[in-house]
């Protein structure tokens, strides 16, 4: 454990903040996209952008930032067990909407309004566990490890599956495995249905601080 965290700027928790504020506006997009005469799959191209960038973070998150918080934190190991429960309920939320959008039989009797619900609540539950993760780093690790941290967040978000997986093993070995061959799956469907994939949101350190850019109705961020 490091006994020098730095008070300097949290990239890292910069980082996790920006990302959610990201999701939370493509969320308000899928949301309230209707399909028209003209544009029958709009709800569908509104909902792909968040599926696919939410998918990828819950992926990284646990990648990152659960292996982290076992090496640094005392109890770690729960810490990290947490995360993966909370990531499992959203992924269960993000699962429901998928199969709402390409009309499966099994959710076809399930109302918007409830799968709307369950997502902003587990999204929520995520972001408020992650960020009190990074605080509880900040108190034991300095601010170059801290941009590390958030430098391969953003490039794991680059290489986890595009869409959601909750019963997948989330860590360790079987975790990385797991990941690396739903990412192969992944990637074939999303180039067979031409799927749009979001970049990550990048590690910056001349960022705003953290409420400003959570506050940001529609945010947009340097690359």
């Amino acid at each position: 454990m490091n006994e020098s965290p730095s008070t300097g700027a949290d990239v890292l928790a910069d980082t996790v903040t920006q990302t959610h504020a990201v999701l939370q506006a493509r969320l308000r997009s899928a949301e309230t996209s209707r399909p028209t005469s003209g544009r029958p799959r709009a709800a569908l191209s509104a909902a792909d952008p968040f599926l696919a960038s939410t998918s990828r973070h819950v992926a990284a998150a646990n990648a990152v930032l659960a292996p982290a918080a076992r090496r640094h934190l005392d109890q770690g190991q729960q810490h990290a067990h947490a995360l993966a429960l909370q990531s499992k309920r959203l992924e269960i939320a993000l699962s429901q909407l998928k199969a709402k959008l390409y009309g499966s039989t099994f959710v076809v009797r399930r109302p918007w309004a409830g799968i709307w619900e369950e997502i902003e609540r587990e999204l929520a539950a995520l972001r408020t566990l992650e960020l009190e993760l990074v605080d509880r780093l900040a108190a034991v690790t300095d601010e170059h490890l801290r941009s590390d941290l958030a430098e391969q967040l953003y490039r794991t978000e680059k290489r986890v599956p595009t869409r959601p997986h909750p019963y997948l093993p989330h860590h360790g070995l079987t975790g990385r495995l797991a990941r690396r061959c739903a990412l192969l799956v992944d990637r074939f469907w999303d180039t067979a249905e031409g799927r749009m994939v979001p970049e990550p949101v990048r590690p910056h350190r001349g960022r705003e601080g953290r409420l400003a850019q959570y506050l940001l109705a529609d945010p947009h961020f340097p690359g």
